[in-house]
């Protein structure tokens, strides 16, 4: 899934290897293929990349745990691929490697840790983890990135599956918290986000589209409008449209007699005619056709989606959905 058109694996990536660290494993399952092919070798990251294959969904501490050859007795960062966070790790991997604890995680104030594996601290050392709790001991929830050393694989070695058959990295942690290892904790004070919903995907991508800048690589013809930061990819054609960023248009893309308006992010090769669109993204191949004079926000398209506005009889919606959709109509 991308974020300002580009997959938000990506920035986990490059977020590593600012940091310093160059040897990067992924953790891959049934869309190992598709991963593959899109992140490669590791060289365009300028990053040597490996792929751990999970033969089944586990658990995240059963992700550590098949991953030891891979990592060896090296002290490692654990980032879940579905995270941002928008000033990097570079500070965290630093801290870890002067103050060498066992294990430091991340943390973040939220204003719902019922919905978080949640914090409990003594200092900056970390008391207790609690999973999703009804009665929250702090409002410090775990971001999806940890920093250990090997010692963690004798507690993956030790937990047993969860209530859901998985082995919990929380569990892991928490027996190293038992064992009395040094487990610390740094709190995140820049955007974080677990972008594990649609509303989550179209924040991270209002925050990512506002430090874009602009660049028009694609033709404008003179009847547009242009106001804002607005990214056009090669090969794009505006004519008869307004844009107003913060935007982007990927490679290859139609946008005729359409309003693009703010924080969306229209992927490559998509057509948008006689249409408005506001805070949404659209993924590859969609086309989008005569919603005016109503206006499309708030939005996720997903590839070669059509929505078009017709008048053949008989008058009705026609829907074509695909798994885990919602569609609101007036």
């Amino acid at each position: 899934m991308p974020v300002a058109n580009k997959p938000i694996l990506f920035y986990g990536i490059e977020a590593i290897r600012d940091a310093g660290i160059r040897e990067i494993g992924i953790v891959v399952g049934d869309t190992h293929a598709e991963i593959e092919a899109a992140v490669g070798d590791g060289s365009r990251f300028d990053v040597r990349m490996h792929y751990i294959r999970q033969q089944s969904p586990d658990g995240l501490a059963h992700a550590v745990k098949i991953s030891r050859d891979f990592l060896g007795d090296e002290p490692f960062v654990m980032y879940l691929g579905d995270n941002l966070i928008r000033d990097g790790i570079a500070p965290f991997v630093r801290k870890f490697e002067e103050e060498r604890p066992n294990a430091q995680i991340l943390l973040a104030r939220v204003p719902n840790p019922e919905e978080f594996g949640v914090a409990e601290l003594d200092g900056e050392r970390v008391a207790r983890l609690v999973e999703k709790p009804a009665n929250p001991p702090s409002n410090l929830a775990l971001v999806g990135v940890y920093l250990f050393d090997a010692g963690v694989f004798e507690a993956v070695d030790a937990i047993r599956p969860s209530a859901r058959g998985e082995l919990e990295i929380t569990d892991a942690i928490q027996h190293l918290i038992d064992g009395r290892k040094d487990v610390r904790s740094q709190i995140v004070t820049g955007w974080w986000k677990d972008t594990g919903k649609i509303e989550d995907m179209l924040e991270a991508n209002r925050i990512v589209l506002g430090g874009l800048g602009s660049r028009i690589e694609g033709t404008v013809s003179p009847d547009c409008r242009v106001e804002g930061d607005v990214v056009i990819g090669p090969g794009t054609r505006v004519a008869g449209s307004t844009l107003r960023g913060p935007l982007i248009l990927g490679r290859d893309c139609v946008i005729e007699d359409a309003f693009v308006g703010p924080f969306s992010a229209i992927h490559d090769r998509c057509v948008v005619r006689s249409s408005e669109i506001e805070n949404s993204i659209v993924l590859e191949d969609a086309r989008i056709e005569g919603l005016k004079p109503r206006r499309m926000e708030s939005s996720l398209v997903g590839r070669d989606v059509a929505i078009v506005r017709t008048d053949l009889p008989p008058v009705c919606y026609r829907f074509n959905v695909g798994d885990q959709s919602r569609i609101e109509v007036p």
